[in-house]
């Protein structure tokens, strides 16, 4: 096997084996389909065209589909989110969190969900996201980008329920105020906090806990496959950036 930057290393491999629990004797290990899975999310390229020292890519894509669907991504992302922080010093549960949606645009073929965000004037979709004070993902939702922010929050929100037992508050911008706040608060018994810029400054100012949702959309520009949303459904977007904070939690717990 060709090495890339993009692969895991001995320990990272076998952390993600630990929770794989998988002992099959199989023509192609599993380690392998994780490192071109993340080549591919490294560098963009198309399924079709990822190097031929990877097993076949209809194989990559048959796993990557499987693991998506059964919902095994997601699963080690949470056991590794939960490993960050521990490390950290901090409860599993965080108890403050932090909400925003960033607006991308989607390929030529366009695929399921997509709409156009009159206020970045980009036509593709939203991702919804919601973090912890580290920066870490907690929920994701990918939606049409026509869907404004107070709207499409709803759906992400509601990931969190019976998840987060010590979750007391959400922090959001000014595009998140209306029947949010009092919907947030009934339903589920979070405080949303809506956290504004100062009117007084007309220079760029970092915005307390704000900050912590727009350096993990940073944290999306060192993958190319995030770049924009190259994806027909809009399941496989989740999937893709949940893989995106694995692999960044992975470098983070080797270090």
């Amino acid at each position: 096997m060709k090495y890339y930057s993009t692969n895991l290393t001995d320990s990272q491999w076998v952390l993600l084996s630990g929770i794989l629990s998988d002992n099959r004797k199989r023509k192609h290990s599993l380690r392998d389909i994780f490192n071109a899975i993340f080549y591919l999310l490294k560098t963009g390229c198309q399924w079709r065209l990822i190097p031929g020292c990877f097993p076949n890519w209809e194989l990559v894509y048959y796993y990557f589909t499987k693991w998506k669907n059964i919902g095994i991504i997601e699963q080690i992302h949470e056991l590794l989110r939960d490993k960050i922080r521990k490390k950290a010093g901090k409860y599993v549960s965080p108890s403050l969190a932090c909400i925003d949606s960033q607006s991308v645009k989607t390929t030529r073929l366009g695929g399921e969900c997509r709409g156009f965000d009159g206020g970045k004037m980009i036509k593709g979709r939203k991702r919804h996201i919601i973090t912890d004070t580290l920066g870490l993902l907690l929920a994701v939702v990918v939606h049409a980008a026509n869907v404004h922010d107070s709207k499409g929050a709803s759906d992400v929100i509601a990931l969190l329920k019976g998840r987060f037992e010590r979750l007391v508050k959400i922090v959001a911008d000014g595009g998140y105020r209306g029947e949010l706040i009092e919907k947030t608060k009934t339903a589920f018994g979070w405080i949303l906090e809506i956290v504004l810029r100062s009117d007084h400054s007309s220079k760029f100012t970092v915005i307390p806990k704000r900050w912590v949702v727009e350096r993990t959309f940073a944290w999306f520009e060192s993958y190319r496959r995030l770049s924009k949303d190259f994806e027909y459904r809009t399941d496989t977007s989740e999937a893709m950036i949940q893989f995106a904070m694995i692999k960044l939690m992975l470098n983070r717990i080797k270090k």
